[in-house]
């Protein structure tokens, strides 16, 4: 292996993608790191410029390949071999807070259940 290049698994467990290596070689193996767009095999060898997506908690994140790190170091050194590409999240969507009742006031009355249905945007009924 050339001093241009390092190993993917080892780039993601360098920059604190993945807590250990063997993490970061089953992340590859589960196809869920991929190079350029392709999945990457755990030995694929990763060189600056290259796109890295790594799929965490069920969503992807996007780095840029800055610097090869020789060694696991800090969160300050490991944040200088990367530059997030990630798109921000998209807005949550407000919704009405949750009618709650007290418990064994049993059910609703014909009017208590129009109220909650006009507060929760459903229409008059009847």
């Amino acid at each position: 292996m050339a001093g241009d290049s390092v190993r993917v698994d080892t780039w993601v467990w360098g920059v604190r993608l993945a807590k250990t290596r063997s993490q970061a070689t089953a992340a590859c193996r589960a196809g869920h790191v991929r190079v350029n767009g392709a999945t990457a095999k755990a030995s694929q060898a990763v060189r600056l410029g290259d796109e890295v997506r790594v799929r965490r908690n069920g969503f992807d994140t996007i780095y840029r390949v800055a610097g090869l790190p020789v060694r696991r170091g800090s969160a300050a050194d490991a944040a200088q071999h990367f530059d997030d590409l990630t798109p921000p999240p998209p807005p949550r969507v407000e919704r009405p807070a949750e009618i709650v009742r007290d418990r064994g006031a049993g059910r609703p009355t014909k009017r208590e259940r129009r109220d909650i249905d006009r507060l929760r945007g459903r229409g008059d009924a009847g």
